[in-house]
């Protein structure tokens, strides 16, 4: 069966769907030796030689991973600055896997691994709604009208956000700062810090505790481990797979 050549690659493991395609427009990717840019070609993946920098794709077994980030780690495979990425902790692996999602430099957390492309894409769009779940620290006592702000929507340079769910964890007088989680469903760049900079209260500490059905319960930082066959049919689901 043809199918598109973005989605070919990322099946392949090669990156993202959205990534597959600035691999084709820079003109990384020969099928049957004749580079091919053109984003809506379509082959047949079984039948034709593809190659990507020169190196023909092959089909890999779908790996899903969950990851506990550590913070002062960068959420891409390479770094030109030389600063430890996801792709330091999973050198051992046979398969090539990329990050779905991104978390900040200085955010610590939750994220998946995988070399499923389709679910990656599907996951990322904004139109599957799947919840995210964020535990912050901001310096200062954050009154509750200013976190029922949050609860409503800010508007932020790109737009106003979705109403998020937040919960008050704690208010440490002594150290006078304030612990809430946030919910979210959109993916914009430094959400969440972007909407506790609209309120006055900018974020102290960050991380991503809850993905879907995901946590890190278990897990400690810099580790990772397969998800169950029940977690990942849950993500499936919330990403409308199955």
């Amino acid at each position: 069966m043809e199918e598109r050549l973005q989605k070919i690659l990322a099946a392949a493991g090669i990156a993202s769907r959205r990534e597959a395609e600035k691999i084709i427009t820079a003109g990384r990717v020969k099928v049957n030796g004749k580079v091919v840019k053109e984003l809506g070609s379509k082959f047949e993946a079984s039948s034709c030689r593809i190659t990507v920098d020169g190196n023909p794709i092959k089909a890999e077994a779908k790996v899903y991973l969950l990851f506990y980030k550590p913070r002062g780690v960068v959420t891409t495979m390479s770094d030109p600055q030389n600063r430890r990425t996801v792709a330091d902790y999973v050198q051992e692996l046979p398969e090539r896997v990329f990050p779905v999602g991104r978390l900040d430099y200085n955010t610590e957390g939750l994220l998946l691994l995988t070399n499923d492309g389709e679910l990656a894409q599907k996951l990322m769009h904004p139109s599957h709604e799947v919840n995210k779940t964020y535990l912050v620290k901001v310096p200062g006592i954050v009154p509750q009208e200013k976190l029922d702000l949050l609860r409503i929507g800010v508007k932020l340079e790109d737009g106003m956000t979705a109403p998020a769910t937040v919960n008050l964890r704690s208010y440490d007088h002594e150290r006078n700062c304030t612990l809430f989680d946030i919910t979210i469903h959109e993916g914009r760049n430094r959400q969440v810090r972007r909407m506790c900079d609209f309120i006055g209260f900018p974020v102290r500490d960050l991380k991503r505790i809850k993905m879907g059905s995901l946590t890190l319960n278990g897990l400690s930082r810099g580790k990772c481990r397969p998800l169950t066959e029940g977690e990942l049919r849950e993500l499936k689901k919330a990403a409308k797979i199955i």
